[in-house]
């Protein structure tokens, strides 16, 4: 049996089998729309499906991805886990999609208001919907400061080690309280790279906006995937 249908079983099994959180939603279900456009190329739509289920220390998914123009279709399951050691928390995560595709990521992060974390990310290089947009072949570094579990201020460098070296992401992302039932979460993107030989530097956008257990998510990402094109993401869905 091949590794990604073998991934593909675990994690469903992860997914219908781990234990619930005490007085957390313990399902998520995400309904995402993607529009691709610019750079004088044919228009592309997508759409994904995603309900993934958390417990205290884990979360595994399943998803569906689906784009009429591309001709494309893709299911996908995932799973990644936090496990403390001493000071320090050791957070892997494993994909599988349809086409042969695995990945998986290991990162460390230590400190509790303050924190720092590094990571590696690997995958198999198979064709992959790949809808987090960052390089999944890369190094990632990351700090912050966490007031609570909803208010904090942290930055993210993620960069490709493997097939495109020069390829780098970096976040700002800034979550705030309005009151208890509702958050903001602002993630401010530069995107430096080789787009078509090119060096080329974007910026882009991403506003998510949570009441109880409702949120809707809206991002402007140019050169999406290191590609001409300007892509739009509308994301919205529930916790139950």
């Amino acid at each position: 049996m091949r590794l990604a249908s073998l991934l593909f079983m675990q994690i469903g099994l992860v997914f219908f089998s781990t234990g619930i959180g005490a007085q957390e939603p313990s399902y998520k279900f995400t309904t995402g729309w993607y529009s691709t456009q610019g750079a004088n190329q044919s228009n592309s739509h997508g759409v994904d499906l995603n309900l993934r289920r958390s417990t205290q220390d884990s979360n595994a998914w399943l998803a569906w991805y689906q784009s009429p123009e591309q001709g494309l279709k893709q299911p996908r399951v995932g799973w990644d886990g936090s496990l403390p050691i001493r000071r320090f928390r050791i957070q892997p995560s494993l994909q599988a999609a349809s086409g042969g595709f695995v990945g998986g990521s290991l990162s460390v992060e230590t400190g509790e208001s303050l924190f720092v974390g590094a990571g590696i990310g690997r995958t198999n290089l198979k064709p992959y919907t790949n809808l987090n947009f960052d390089p999944n072949d890369a190094w990632m570094a990351s700090g912050g400061w966490r007031w609570s579990d909803h208010h904090s201020l942290s930055m993210q460098i993620v960069r490709d080690n493997r097939q495109n070296p020069d390829q780098q992401h970096v976040h700002l992302i800034y979550r705030v309280p309005i009151n208890s039932n509702e958050r903001v979460t602002l993630d401010f993107l530069e995107k430096s790279g080789l787009v078509q030989d090119t060096y080329t530097r974007r910026y882009g956008l991403s506003l998510g906006y949570e009441v109880s257990d409702y949120f809707v998510r809206l991002a402007y990402d140019p050169i999406i995937n290191f590609t001409p094109q300007t892509m739009w993401r509308l994301s919205f869905g529930t916790r139950f």
